[in-house]
């Protein structure tokens, strides 16, 4: 029972990872251009999801019939948490370490749960308890960077994919009018050192 609460723990960590990077791939090239034929996810979410919410105030809902944008369809988790779960399937069946791919689904159906709820905060804010917190607060500007450069990050939940693979943006690159509100953070270019010493002078 211990051995198998241990590699549970390590599919959980594991999984996280991988979800992460899984998010990314998904996010940055079949979300964002067509994969063959199969147009479906590129259309919902490029074409559809980025032409109604952009980085200005259309960043939070406007209009009530745009509400079903925001989330995934609803068959769209267990497809995804199925595909992700693969490799654990496949390195369980080698190693008989079946904790592990325990693990891995517990972390990738919590990821998978998290984006969705989070994704719905961002864009339908209500000063729910989780829009109070740091770290919401960071992950909401680092997706309202996405929405104003489509080519910069991709995770929603965990950025590590953006940040190891070079697509990580903390600050816009020029101004812009940007979405505000209580848990939508400042993301215009840094000052340059001298304006804001004469700001402070």
């Amino acid at each position: 029972m211990i051995t198998f609460l241990f590699w549970t723990s390590i599919g959980v960590a594991a999984g996280a990872v991988v979800a992460s990077f899984f998010e990314w791939v998904l996010h940055r090239f079949v979300m964002h251009r067509p994969l063959w034929k199969f147009r479906y996810p590129f259309v919902a979410h490029a074409l559809v999801h980025h032409r109604i919410f952009k980085a200005d105030d259309t960043y939070h809902l406007k209009k009530e019939e745009d509400k079903r944008t925001i989330p995934m369809a609803w068959w769209n988790g267990p497809v995804l948490i199925a595909v992700g779960l693969v490799p654990f399937l496949v390195g369980a069946a080698i190693s008989e370490r079946w904790g592990m791919l325990c693990g891995a689904a517990i972390a990738c159906t919590a990821y998978y749960a998290v984006y969705e709820y989070l994704h719905w905060c961002m864009h339908l804010p209500r000063k729910r308890h989780v829009e109070r917190s740091g770290i919401f607060f960071r992950l909401n500007g680092h997706h309202l960077l996405h929405h104003r450069y489509m080519h910069k990050n991709f995770n929603v939940v965990l950025p590590l994919a953006d940040l190891c693979l070079g697509t990580f943006l903390l600050r816009a690159k020029v101004s812009f009018k940007q979405a505000e509100g209580p848990s939508v953070p400042n993301v215009q270019p840094k000052a340059p050192r001298r304006l804001r010493e004469n700001a402070l002078a």
